[in-house]
């Protein structure tokens, strides 16, 4: 597509988007009396209108039947984690038995590492990205200390290139076959909450595996804005929330995947909880844990179904649009708003898009590196009716989500910007 930097191109562009209709389907915050330009979904998914409906669903069935909501809602209760099994696996690529909805982000991430990391004397580093999201720091730091090692001499963080901003799967690779003989686990997000760079995930899973290693992915980033293949790319476990790109609402419900080949395994290691014992014995109270087979075996107690049912509300919608429909809409968008930027031509020295270029190697997220009167400027944005994020020390994340941003909020970011900078540097 060529690109134009007017509001009648990114008009043209709006109307023959056969995914313009969604936007409608959620609430826009306003400022100043008027629709905000939310460009910040990497952070806090938008609301969908169905979700007060989903909600009022099952706060009538806990009014009207107490407990017996379980077995006689309009969404059982005690089954209702299965309503997620076929959508939730389309997200991620995945079989339907791979994945399950549970608890948060963080705590899935405890549980897969109990599971998937199991160290040794001979194998028991852990490779990571630097600078990744804070979460997995700590999750992995306390891992790594809970089997009696130091973090120091265990966790090996990979670093971008001097100059440069991103990670390259050859240096990955590279990492990973230096330490074959002491690796026990590789986890990456699938992107970088920071830069915005996607991944390579089937390279570095084959690259973790030719030397023996278990690998996993926090996707908090990818589920929803980028295609995946955990199930072909042989993933042994991932983890995501569902609040960013799939709209779920604040603290959503988390989700989990378990490559096939570790979920029927009912010897694996694993914290366990009553929700994950067999469902045809669970009643029966007897000891001995018996894990249903998949992903479900790592459940620990019953659902949290408000949340989830914010989630299944969200959820539709996500699956009717699909996810091929809207990766090739983020792929526009954000190719957009990169072209805008730099139509604005202001020195790299000042101005730096540390995302990487191609599209493959980035989602919907482009982080602009501000060396001068960041902090300024991202107010000043803020001011005008623009919500994004800030992260420090001088990075503003913008995000064009493709379920319910247009090329025309995009064409009056880029406008915003131009005249906020302009104000700032007379």
């Amino acid at each position: 597509m060529t690109y134009e930097n007017s509001l009648t191109f990114a008009r043209t562009c709006d109307q023959n988007d056969t995914l313009h209709s969604f936007r409608d389907r959620f609430y826009i915050p306003q400022v100043n009396g008027k629709d905000s330009i939310y460009l910040c979904g990497n952070s806090l998914g938008l609301q969908p209108k169905t979700v007060r409906a989903a909600l009022e669903q099952e706060l009538l069935d806990w009014q009207n039947l107490g407990v017996e909501g379980h077995f006689h809602g309009k969404n059982p209760w005690f089954k209702y984690h299965e309503l997620f099994s076929e959508k939730e696996s389309r997200i991620v690529g995945a079989q339907p038995g791979e994945v399950v909805v549970m608890n948060n982000l963080t705590t899935n991430l405890h549980l897969m590492l109990v599971s998937f990391y199991q160290p040794t004397p001979q194998r028991y580093r852990i490779i990571t990205e630097s600078g990744a999201f804070p979460s997995d720091q700590y999750a992995l730091e306390t891992q790594v200390k809970f089997h009696g090692y130091s973090p120091e001499d265990v966790i090996i963080e990979l670093k971008p290139r001097a100059g440069e901003c991103n990670l390259r799967t050859s240096d990955i690779e590279a990492v990973i076959a230096d330490n074959a003989g002491s690796l026990a686990l590789v986890l990456l997000g699938g992107i970088n909450y920071y830069t915005g760079q996607v991944f390579d995930l089937a390279a570095i899973t084959k690259a973790g595996h030719t030397v023996g290693a278990l690998v996993g992915f926090d996707l908090a980033h990818a589920a929803g804005n980028v295609i995946l293949q955990l199930h072909d790319w042989d993933v042994d476990f991932a983890v995501w929330c569902t609040y960013k790109y799939l709209n779920s609402g604040p603290g959503g419900v988390g989700a989990a995947f378990v490559h096939e080949k570790h979920a029927s395994n009912p010897d694996l290691p694993r914290f366990a909880g009553w929700w994950g014992h067999s469902q045809e014995e669970r009643f029966q109270m007897k000891k001995g844990f018996i894990p249903m087979i998949g992903a479900a075996g790592w459940q620990l107690s019953n659902g949290a179904i408000l949340t989830m049912a914010a989630h299944k509300a969200a959820l539709d919608i996500f699956d009717e649009a699909g996810m091929p429909a809207l990766r090739r809409k983020s792929e526009q968008l954000t190719s957009y708003l990169e072209f805008l930027i730099q139509e604005l031509r202001i020195p790299e020295n000042i101005l730096q898009i540390i995302t990487p270029s191609e599209s493959a190697a980035r989602g919907c997220q482009l982080s602009l590196l501000i060396h001068q009167n960041g902090r300024a400027l991202f107010e000043k944005l803020t001011a005008a009716g623009v919500i994004l994020d800030w992260r420090e020390p001088n990075v503003i994340r913008v995000a064009p989500v493709p379920l319910y941003n247009t090329f025309e909020d995009v064409y009056c970011f880029a406008k915003i910007f131009r005249k906020s900078w302009a104000e700032l540097n007379r």
